[in-house]
């Protein structure tokens, strides 16, 4: 994505929106409904009633960049609708943006660090 560096903290809003919003709309619901400053960095995932585009806004600290992509042969997996946000980890908002299943994607535990050589 054409975002500059990726955000820390993504953010999946659960209920479907109105894709006729822009940014002020999408800032709008993120800021009344979610309470979190969309100014912070943080990068905001909206979904329409159908599963077949994705809308991502985040600000890259000299505006408000708006992401709209929709899949020509397949759909976006989603969770289940719901009230509220969720939030993903960058593996996670990678897979959905490229429309695999996001919920089967796992960032890579950690392994404790070896104390010698092998």
């Amino acid at each position: 994505m054409i975002i500059g560096e990726a955000p820390r903290r993504i953010y999946l809003y659960a209920k479907p929106v109105d894709f006729r919003k822009g940014h002020a709309g999408l800032a709008a619901i993120v800021q009344e409904m979610t309470k979190i400053d969309v100014f912070s960095g943080a990068a905001f995932i909206f979904r329409p009633k159908s599963a077949f585009a994705v809308k991502i806004l985040v600000w890259d600290g000299s505006g408000l960049v708006l992401i709209h992509k929709k899949l020509e042969d397949r759909n976006f997996k989603w969770p289940s609708i719901s009230d509220g946000v969720m939030p993903l980890t960058p593996v996670q908002m990678a897979a959905l943006f490229d429309g695999i299943d996001w919920r089967k994607v796992h960032t890579a535990r950690r392994t404790k660090k070896p104390k010698i050589a092998a």
